[in-house]
């Protein structure tokens, strides 16, 4: 599937990830798309102290790129592992989460009628992000594998059902936290190819680059 975060009531909190958010309360992040993931963890001496965490392979763009809509068995695949989410959720009881969604929700024609689902049937209000709050997230993502001397980055974040490219530029100066980190983004573009994209498309993971040339333009 290609998932993001959760919602609470109240004040939404802002679109960055674990490494910028500070305090004593405990932040739940799931991710959905391809995969399905939750980590929950507390603020711990300027870094996080990891509580609880779950994965699993979904795919719930699976057939996307080819019906426009998501397929019934990724679907319920999902909502096993949302499911699961939720419980931990209830368990850990966090002061503040966000869930969202990205590439496959934002494309599928039966996006709304999912949502709803999930909302009625494990109680959980996903909210589907925008291209470039996606680049964002994925830049943040990456803030600890940048090193400390360099002038800029190109980064490259593969998909299922796309890719993002983004170039951080710090020659006038890098964000003093990495949580701040997408501030520096200068440009950034998002392809609408990934790894369960293409293979649907070509039906091979043989593919030439003629080919998909011809196949993708």
């Amino acid at each position: 599937m290609g998932l993001p975060f959760i919602r609470t009531s109240g004040q939404r909190p802002p679109s960055i990830r674990l490494a910028s958010i500070a305090g004593s309360f405990m932040w739940p992040s799931i991710l959905a798309l391809n995969n399905c993931r939750l980590l929950v963890a507390r603020p711990h001496d300027h870094s996080f102290r990891v509580l609880d965490g779950f994965t699993r392979i979904v795919q719930l763009g699976e057939g996307v790129s080819v019906t426009d809509r998501l397929g019934d068995a990724a679907m319920e695949r999902t909502i096993e592992a949302l499911r699961q989410c939720r419980n931990k959720l209830r368990d850990h009881q966090p002061a503040r989460m966000r869930l969202i969604a990205i590439k496959a929700c934002r494309t599928a024609e039966n996006d709304p009628a999912f949502l709803d689902r999930v909302r009625e049937e494990i109680g959980l209000d996903l909210e589907i992000v925008d291209c470039r709050t996606e680049v964002e997230l994925a830049v943040t993502g990456c803030a600890d594998l940048i090193n400390a001397d360099t002038a800029g980055v190109l980064m490259f974040d593969i998909g299922g059902g796309s890719s993002e490219l983004a170039w951080l530029d710090f020659r006038g100066g890098r964000p003093k936290f990495q949580g701040r980190m997408a501030a520096s983004i200068c440009s950034w573009h998002l392809l609408p190819v990934g790894v369960v994209s293409i293979a649907e498309k070509f039906g091979s993971v043989d593919v030439t680059l003629p080919a998909w040339c011809s196949r993708l333009w």
